[in-house]
């Protein structure tokens, strides 16, 4: 999982990078230059934990998420769109995580002169949008050119493509993002090589003061949500030690640290769940979309493991953890044999049984 952090000049976007990654980049540079910096993150499960220390493994390994911190945009790409090299970088993200900048600070003034979320709010969607529509436009400008040809591919593939990407077009062109367009399966790998940014997930992270509170934003799009935060003091907090940063985070009332919220709500937006292998080697977790099936868990371990798939030994974290092992769930029906078309739900503990 690849999530990037982005937003206007100083609206917080390495503050936050800091807080979910207990970095210490600088902040409050302006440079207007593209720059980008990443982190691999463990994703915080205590149920990794749990079953660490039910198994004793020589190793755990948790699921890991990449934050990438983006810098370079400022709302002012114009008809020319994103640069290539922004562009590319973006592109690589699942889905972005959008600050905006709530707090006062006269220390740190604001590009426009003033703060206004939701004028800054729109102008990062406007920003995506447009590139977008410049993107669908030359793709109906060379969907056209091959239909004047012809001699390629058949004349209903085409009218197919056109018809998609002229939906696009008139959404766009009302200002309306990707993410709130319906695709059908077809249409979806037909855009398998479109990096689109305004499909992409967005969770809209509202940046506040400390004792800020959080303004009212209507944001009714697809794939997206917004949550608010203190994000400087969620940043010195993360840079605590544990004991010292519990203390911190219930003095000020902060349910949990920004890590774990974010990832939390990543993994909703994404639609990512997370099982688990366990054995005196390694406790480890995966991540997987929903509605993987078995053999695509099995191939996120190996690809030689779904190649071979033949049965998927399965039992729910719940009944391993409550029963206290394998043995007591195999004695107690819990351990069952699942085939191909097994859904993988949120928490099971597979061990893969293959031939190659």
């Amino acid at each position: 999982m690849r999530l990037g952090i982005l937003g206007l000049p100083q609206c917080g976007k390495t503050t936050l990078f800091n807080s979910l990654t207990r970095g210490a980049q600088p902040t409050g540079a302006a440079t207007g230059k593209i720059e980008v910096h990443t982190a691999v993150v463990d994703v915080p499960d205590p149920r990794v934990d749990r079953l660490s220390a039910m198994f004793k493994p020589r190793k755990t390994i948790y699921a890991k998420v990449t934050y990438a911190d983006i810098a370079g945009l400022d709302g002012s790409a114009g008809k020319t769109g994103i640069s290539g090299t922004l562009l590319n970088q973006l592109t690589q993200m699942d889905g972005f995580i959008h600050v905006v900048r709530c707090f006062e600070d006269e220390n740190v003034p604001h590009i426009q002169g003033s703060i206004d979320p939701r004028r800054d709010l729109a102008a990062m969607d406007s920003e995506f949008v447009l590139n977008d529509l410049i993107a669908v436009e030359r793709k109906l400008e060379r969907l056209h050119e091959e239909r004047q040809k012809g001699g390629g591919r058949e004349k209903a593939a085409i009218e197919r493509d056109v018809a998609l990407f002229e939906r696009f077009q008139k959404e766009l062109t009302a200002e309306r993002p990707l993410r709130d367009v319906s695709i059908s399966a077809e249409e979806e790998k037909l855009l398998s090589g479109f990096g689109f940014l305004s499909r992409k997930p967005v969770l809209v992270v509202l940046n506040l003061a400390e004792g800020q509170k959080a303004p009212e934003i209507p944001y009714p799009h697809k794939l997206s949500q917004i949550v608010d935060l203190q994000g400087r003091l969620e940043m010195e907090i993360a840079q605590l030690p544990p004991d010292e940063a519990a203390l911190f985070l219930a003095e000020y009332g902060i349910a949990e640290p920004s890590l774990s919220r974010m990832i939390r709500l990543s993994y909703d937006l994404l639609g990512l769940e997370s099982f688990f292998t366990v054995g005196p080697d390694e406790v480890r977790a995966w991540t997987v979309h929903r509605g993987a099936t078995a053999p695509e868990a099995a191939g996120e371990i190996h690809t030689d493991l779904q190649k071979g798939f033949i049965r998927a030994e399965v039992v729910t974290y719940t009944d391993l953890t409550t029963l206290g092992g394998m043995t007591e769930a195999r004695a107690k029906g819990k351990l069952r044999l699942e085939g191909k078309e097994y859904i993988v739900q949120d928490g099971d503990i597979l061990n893969i049984r293959f031939n190659i």
